[in-house]
């Protein structure tokens, strides 16, 4: 079955279309406040379907992202009452405990930690304006997280560029399937 090369193709196209880059902006912007999907999902296949473009779409990103950051910043700051029941319903609350601990223990490698891992980005934005971390720091370590880590996935797709987009789509129904083989063993495992 060719389930995983067909839904490829079909990224690849949609990494190409002419809106692609509004709705890249998009999900930067809201992932780092409150959206589930990070940008990385966006950014890598596009990034490999047109490479000149690649630190276009990393810069973008990281402008967006970090903008994001900033709304995720104010609500932590001004309606923390408002979100904390999303945060025990999809289970962050424990997350964004930790992030308070470590803005208080740490402040800007909290931040930068949190912008380059993919640690919940979004729970330590909240974190951070909710302990008022100074709006500075906040903002450049943001800046230099999101940063290296939305620059090094444009790097990585720049540089494989169409080669790797080829063998990509020659592999991606043994890498699928092998993927979703993981994953249901590690569901058994874990149950």
């Amino acid at each position: 079955m060719k389930i995983f090369s067909s839904l490829y193709a079909r990224t690849m196209q949609w990494a190409r279309h002419r809106y692609a880059s509004v709705w890249l902006a998009i999900v930067s912007f809201t992932e780092s406040s409150f959206f589930l999907v990070p940008p990385d999902v966006m950014l890598a296949p596009m990034s490999l379907a047109q490479p000149k473009k690649a630190w276009f779409y990393a810069a973008l990103t990281t402008v967006m992202s970090v903008a994001g950051g900033l709304l995720g910043y104010v609500i932590g700051q001004f309606a923390l009452e408002l979100v904390q029941p999303w945060l025990v319903r999809f289970d962050y609350l424990e997350a964004y405990l930790i992030a308070q601990g470590w803005f208080e223990k740490w402040g800007f490698w909290a931040i930068f930690l949190a912008g380059f891992t993919p640690i919940p980005y979004k729970i330590f934005t909240i974190a951070a304006g909710a302990v008022a971390m100074p709006l500075l720091p906040f903002i450049l370590g943001s800046l230099v997280g999101r940063g290296s880590r939305f620059f090094l996935v444009a790097a990585l797709m720049r540089w494989g560029g169409e080669a790797l987009e080829s063998r990509l789509h020659q592999w991606m129904d043994w890498l699928g399937w092998l993927t979703v083989a993981i994953l249901v063993f590690t569901y058994f495992l874990i149950r």
